[in-house]
């Protein structure tokens, strides 16, 4: 089979309805390579990047509850800075995602097992506006 792994996904195809910063950008453990003393960030098995990980609001009204929120792991050589636009009348940021790829996988914890997706990116940045490209901003060190 030509495909393993990842597969690349546009954010609008994941995200339909945008999606929203609702928490902080966090260094992801490598629990294998960690201690209680000593912690070690993650780095990707494909790049080599550290791992960083950033909680998103999907507004999709069809979305079941428990998966409204989700995390997308981000792949950058320093911490990716969210956008720093507030969304109008909200208090979250939208957020667009660049390099996007999904992998499903069987979620077995609690009761019956269902598909569940683990999603990366590359970079994330303000969302374009009226079919306007935005800046990429996403990657620069904080």
């Amino acid at each position: 089979m030509a495909i393993n792994g990842r597969f690349k996904v546009n954010h609008g195809d994941v995200f339909p309805h945008g999606a929203f910063v609702v928490g902080d950008v966090e260094a992801v453990r490598d629990f294998e390579r960690s201690t209680r003393e000593r912690p070690v960030q993650a780095t990707d098995k494909e790049s080599g990047q550290l791992v960083w990980s950033v909680s998103v609001l999907d507004p999709d009204p069809e979305a079941r509850k428990d998966a409204k929120t989700v995390t997308v792991k981000i792949s950058a050589p320093v911490q990716p800075v969210p956008p720093g636009e507030l969304a109008a009348g909200l208090p979250f940021r939208p957020v667009e995602f660049d390099g996007l790829t999904v992998t499903p996988y069987l979620n077995e914890n609690g009761g019956r097992p269902r598909v569940a997706y683990s999603f990366r990116a590359t970079g994330m940045r303000s969302p374009a506006g009226a079919g306007k490209p935005s800046p990429r901003s996403g990657s620069e060190a904080a």
